[in-house]
């Protein structure tokens, strides 16, 4: 029961990190490693199992054995879309130095 909220999070996390990757290779693709983007996906999700498996133990369950889940799930999405954050952070700083936004096309 401890990686509930990870399991039921997982395809929508999918689907995040699979907008990310494609985001990042349409836009940055001549100019970024894709090394980079998988080794941050991973570590997304590493942060979403982590926040998740904390938040299961830190929380006390006063209001309901309930709360559990729901506290380890928003605790799940939060780590995962903030290292996301911080890559779509980076990216866009190197689309700025190197002078301006690429075409969509």
């Amino acid at each position: 029961m401890r990686f509930l909220a990870v399991l039921l999070l997982a395809p929508w996390l999918a689907v995040l990190g699979w907008l990310y990757w494609l985001y990042v290779r349409r836009v940055h693709g001549a100019h970024t490693r894709a090394r980079y983007d998988a080794l941050l996906l991973i570590a997304a999700a590493a942060a979403a199992i982590v926040c998740a498996d904390v938040t299961y133990e830190l929380e006390t369950g006063i209001a309901g054995a309930i709360w559990k889940q729901v506290a380890a799930a928003l605790a799940c999405y939060a780590g995962f879309s903030a290292v996301l954050s911080v890559g779509l952070l980076r990216h866009a700083l190197l689309r700025r130095r190197r002078g301006g936004a690429r075409s969509l096309r």
